[in-house]
């Protein structure tokens, strides 16, 4: 008797796995690290195929995806903005049949959440939420394992968001669930992060106005663009709104000291971080963008592998 097909798991936030699962994804994403520095063959998946569907561009994401896929020794087919217009030619449910009939795993970088939860409900494949409007997990994937690698298990840490109450600050406080630490929320009034994602994490996230007071003590300082892709027409009146919300060597002269500071890029220089952290020397921003790479490369093992059986 045949046995019954697990059912497909995918990664549309950090929720859909477990601490557990998290903590040895990170493991295992700072071990194949130091397997590809040394030269080791990570070659364990040939012929699979990757979907990798843009609405939205992106160069890192892209980059290290393909990348990723390659030195596991699958393929990735890029599907621009132009090829797939997810839900606008076709609905997003018979793109999510169609495509997953033809490809082992999908990567799917769009707008709407509900687009990714749509197509994840009818694909017969692992699906990876590589950014939508809401979240943004494999970030989060990238930042914990720098952190991780800098000064060990985050659990039981201090971390600090400076600004936009965005898809990242939501990953973030999904993070702080996930990983067992505090996160303190720097955003202006009008910019606060999803309120059910607040209230249902009362217990380690809190809202505090005072960027500095934020800061104080934290292990990890981390911020973003204050306009995002989509919002580029707000960019002035927000650059108003978060005046005094810069991540600058002021600022982090409040953390704790080694405290970390991180970016998910592109950053806009002497706005939300100043150019001086992005080029000194101490800094992780680097790392943490080298470090997608790596951390999804671990996640996409860990979905081929679940797939499996």
């Amino acid at each position: 008797m045949s046995q019954p097909k697990p059912q497909t798991r995918h990664f549309l936030t950090l929720l859909d796995f477990t601490p557990a699962e998290l903590a040895a994804l990170i493991d295992r994403a700072i071990e194949m690290k130091r397997e590809h520095l040394a030269g080791v063959d990570q070659r364990r998946f040939p012929a699979k195929v990757m979907a990798m569907v843009f609405e939205k561009s992106s160069t890192r994401t892209r980059v290290s995806f393909e990348a990723g896929m390659a030195q596991l020794g699958g393929h990735a087919v890029f599907l621009s903005p132009r090829d797939s217009q997810l839900g606008r030619g076709e609905p997003v449910s018979d793109s999510g049949r169609v495509i997953s009939s033809m490809v082992d795993i999908v990567m799917i970088r769009t707008f709407a959440h509900a687009i990714i939860e749509e197509f994840a409900a009818h694909s017969s494949v692992p699906v990876i939420n590589a950014l939508t409007d809401d979240y943004h997990p494999c970030q989060l994937l990238a930042d914990i394992q720098t952190f991780v690698e800098h000064r060990g298990s985050i659990a039981g840490k201090s971390v600090a968001w400076v600004g936009d109450g965005n898809n990242m600050c939501h990953s973030y406080i999904n993070a702080a669930r996930q990983f067992d630490f505090e996160l303190r929320i720097a955003c202006p009034e009008g910019f606060e992060p999803m309120a059910q994602l607040l209230n249902a994490n009362a217990d380690r996230v809190r809202i505090v106005r005072d960027p500095a007071a934020a800061v104080a003590g934290a292990d990890l300082v981390a911020t973003d663009v204050w306009a995002s892709m989509g919002q580029e027409d707000e960019q002035k009146a927000r650059e108003k709104a978060f005046a005094g919300y810069q991540v600058n060597g002021e600022l982090m002269s409040r953390a704790a000291p080694g405290a970390l500071y991180m970016h998910c890029l592109p950053a806009h220089r002497d706005e939300e971080i100043s150019a001086e952290l992005m080029d000194s020397p101490e800094s992780v921003i680097w790392e943490e963008a080298e470090n997608r790479l790596h951390a999804q490369k671990a996640l996409i093992e860990m979905l081929l592998q679940s797939a499996a059986g």
